[in-house]
C-alpha cells in the first residue's frame, strides 16, 4: 500500500514539476499588418515566465484559420506542450480562433472555457460573450484566452493550477490518472 502511495505520488510529481515548453500566437489581423503593436503576447509571456514555464516560439498570425492552424501545428512540431493563443474569441465576423482549433483538435476539453467564462462573469458582465476554449492538437494542450491582454492573463491564472497536468497528458508523460 505504502509503495502504491509512493508511485502514485512521484507520477504526479513528475507532470507538476515538468518544464513547460511554451509557445504564443497573437491571433489579429491589425497587430499581425502592424496597425498597432501587440500586447497580449507580450503580457502572456511575462507571466510564463514568472511561473517558470519555458516560451520557446512566439508569433503573431491574421485571423485566418489557415494561418492560425499552420502555427498551433508548427509550434507543437518544436516541442511546445503548451499553446496559448490571445484573441479571436469573441463574435466578431472575423474572430475564427475557436473554429480554427475546433476543426484540428483531437479532444475539447470544456472545463477550461466554462472556468475562464464563469470567472471572468465576476469582472464583467461581456464574458459571457466569449468563446475561450481549451483541445489537444497533435500533443500539445492548446488554450485559446481573449485578445485582451488583462483578459487574457486573467483567464490564464484561472486555469493554470491544470495545465501541467493536462501538458502531462498531452504529451504522454504518466501522471496519477
Amino acid at each position: 500500500m505504502i509503495a502504491a502511495a509512493k508511485k502514485r505520488g512521484a507520477h504526479r510529481d513528475a507532470a507538476t514539476s515538468m518544464q513547460i515548453q511554451v509557445g504564443i500566437i497573437t491571433i489579429s489581423d491589425r497587430a499581425s499588418a502592424g496597425d498597432y503593436d501587440d500586447l497580449g503576447g507580450p503580457a502572456l509571456k511575462q507571466v510564463a515566465q514568472k511561473i517558470g514555464w519555458h516560451v520557446l516560439a512566439e508569433a503573431i498570425v491574421p485571423d485566418e484559420i489557415a494561418r492560425i492552424q499552420e502555427t498551433i501545428r508548427s509550434f507543437a512540431r518544436q516541442g511546445c506542450g503548451l499553446v496559448l493563443t490571445t484573441g479571436g474569441t469573441g463574435i466578431a465576423s472575423r474572430d475564427v480562433t475557436p473554429e480554427a482549433i475546433r476543426a484540428m483538435m483531437r479532444v475539447e476539453l470544456p472545463g477550461f472555457g466554462e472556468v475562464m467564462r464563469a470567472e471572468s462573469m465576476k469582472i464583467t458582465p461581456n464574458a459571457i460573450l466569449s468563446r475561450n476554449l481549451a483541445a489537444i492538437v497533435d500533443q500539445a494542450l492548446v488554450i485559446a484566452l481573449p485578445g485582451k491582454p488583462s483578459g487574457a492573463v486573467e483567464c490564464l491564472s484561472f486555469v493554470q493550477g491544470a495545465i501541467p497536468h493536462g501538458v502531462a497528458l498531452a504529451q504522454g508523460t504518466p501522471t496519477s490518472c
